[in-house]
């Protein structure tokens, strides 16, 4: 599975937490935290994401990313 891939998934759920950004377009560069979700919504992105991708990665190596791009970078990484 690529980056850009693994990117549209966590779009996907980002979108499903919160919904006022369903319009809004995501990019690699943007910060889950710029974007308003909180550290408890940010932490069930990550969750479902890794459900997706049947990955379990302890949370303090995801916890680097400053952006959904790099977040993308580390769970490619994993795959």
């Amino acid at each position: 599975m690529s980056k850009e891939q693994v990117l549209k998934i966590i779009q996907k759920y980002t979108r499903e937490i919160a919904p006022e950004l369903e319009d809004s377009p995501l990019e690699p560069t943007d910060s889950l935290k710029n974007l308003g979700i909180d550290s408890v919504n940010r932490a069930e992105i990550i969750m479902m994401v890794m459900e997706d991708l049947s990955l379990n990665i302890p949370r303090i190596e995801l916890a680097g990313a400053k952006n959904i791009g790099e977040l993308a970078d580390l769970f490619a990484a994993k795959l």
